[in-house]
Protein backbone atom coordinates (compact mmCIF):
# COMPACT_ATOMS: atom_id res chain seq x y z
CA UNK A 1 0.00 0.00 0.00
CA UNK A 2 1.25 3.37 -0.82
CA UNK A 3 2.40 5.96 2.09
CA UNK A 4 0.58 9.36 1.39
CA UNK A 5 2.44 12.11 1.92
CA UNK A 6 1.22 15.69 2.79
CA UNK A 7 2.40 18.36 0.35
CA UNK A 8 5.09 20.23 1.38
CA UNK A 9 3.03 23.61 0.65
CA UNK A 10 0.20 22.34 3.09
CA UNK A 11 0.30 23.09 6.59
CA UNK A 12 0.99 20.33 9.36
CA UNK A 13 -2.11 20.45 11.56
CA UNK A 14 -1.70 22.09 14.96
CA UNK A 15 -2.30 19.45 17.64
CA UNK A 16 -4.99 22.18 18.81
CA UNK A 17 -7.05 21.89 15.59
CA UNK A 18 -6.47 18.33 15.61
CA UNK A 19 -7.86 17.75 19.10
CA UNK A 20 -10.78 19.77 18.65
CA UNK A 21 -11.79 18.55 15.20
CA UNK A 22 -10.73 14.70 15.97
CA UNK A 23 -10.93 13.65 19.59
CA UNK A 24 -13.38 16.24 21.22
CA UNK A 25 -16.19 15.10 19.18
CA UNK A 26 -15.81 11.66 19.96
CA UNK A 27 -16.04 12.34 23.94
CA UNK A 28 -19.31 12.58 25.60
CA UNK A 29 -18.34 15.42 27.96
CA UNK A 30 -18.24 18.97 28.02
CA UNK A 31 -15.21 21.13 27.31
CA UNK A 32 -15.52 22.03 31.11
CA UNK A 33 -14.63 18.39 31.69
CA UNK A 34 -12.39 17.90 29.29
CA UNK A 35 -10.03 21.07 31.10
CA UNK A 36 -10.75 19.58 34.77
CA UNK A 37 -9.21 16.42 33.71
CA UNK A 38 -6.18 17.72 31.95
CA UNK A 39 -5.96 19.91 35.12
CA UNK A 40 -5.65 23.55 33.24
CA UNK A 41 -8.63 26.13 32.70
CA UNK A 42 -11.05 26.15 30.18
CA UNK A 43 -9.31 29.31 29.25
CA UNK A 44 -6.17 27.25 28.35
CA UNK A 45 -7.98 24.70 26.78
CA UNK A 46 -9.85 27.57 24.33
CA UNK A 47 -6.66 28.56 23.48
CA UNK A 48 -5.00 25.86 22.29
CA UNK A 49 -8.29 24.57 20.50
CA UNK A 50 -7.99 28.02 18.43
CA UNK A 51 -4.67 27.47 18.11
CA UNK A 52 -3.74 30.45 19.98
CA UNK A 53 -0.82 28.40 22.26
CA UNK A 54 1.37 25.44 21.58
CA UNK A 55 1.41 22.18 22.98
CA UNK A 56 4.57 22.23 25.49
CA UNK A 57 5.90 19.36 26.50
CA UNK A 58 4.49 19.28 30.07
CA UNK A 59 0.89 19.97 28.21
CA UNK A 60 1.70 16.74 25.94
CA UNK A 61 2.34 14.72 28.95
CA UNK A 62 -1.45 15.77 30.00
CA UNK A 63 -2.99 15.21 27.08
CA UNK A 64 -1.34 11.46 26.32
CA UNK A 65 -2.42 10.47 29.76
CA UNK A 66 -6.23 11.96 29.55
CA UNK A 67 -6.56 10.59 26.33
CA UNK A 68 -5.19 7.78 26.48
CA UNK A 69 -1.88 8.46 23.70
CA UNK A 70 1.98 9.11 23.77
CA UNK A 71 3.13 12.77 24.33
CA UNK A 72 5.67 12.24 21.69
CA UNK A 73 3.13 12.45 19.09
CA UNK A 74 1.85 15.59 20.72
CA UNK A 75 5.16 17.56 20.81
CA UNK A 76 6.00 15.85 16.89
CA UNK A 77 2.80 17.16 15.81
CA UNK A 78 3.74 20.33 17.13
CA UNK A 79 7.22 20.81 16.18
CA UNK A 80 6.00 19.96 12.39
CA UNK A 81 4.15 23.18 12.96
CA UNK A 82 6.26 25.05 14.47
CA UNK A 83 9.25 23.66 12.29
CA UNK A 84 7.20 24.55 8.82
CA UNK A 85 5.95 28.07 9.99
CA UNK A 86 10.03 29.13 11.01
CA UNK A 87 10.64 27.53 7.52
CA UNK A 88 8.49 30.28 6.17
CA UNK A 89 9.14 33.25 8.25
CA UNK A 90 12.62 33.22 9.12
CA UNK A 91 14.80 34.97 6.52
CA UNK A 92 18.14 32.61 5.34
CA UNK A 93 19.17 35.17 2.91
CA UNK A 94 22.14 36.96 4.42
CA UNK A 95 23.19 33.39 5.77
CA UNK A 96 26.13 31.28 4.09
CA UNK A 97 26.48 27.51 4.82
CA UNK A 98 30.23 26.94 6.54
CA UNK A 99 30.39 24.58 3.80
CA UNK A 100 30.57 27.35 1.82
CA UNK A 101 32.31 29.43 3.42
CA UNK A 102 35.49 27.61 3.72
Amino acid sequence: MPTLKRSPDRCPTHPGAFMREIILPALPVPKTEVARALGISRQTLYDILSEKQPVTPPMAVRLAKVFETSAASWVNMQTAYDLWHAEREVDTSQLVSLKEAS
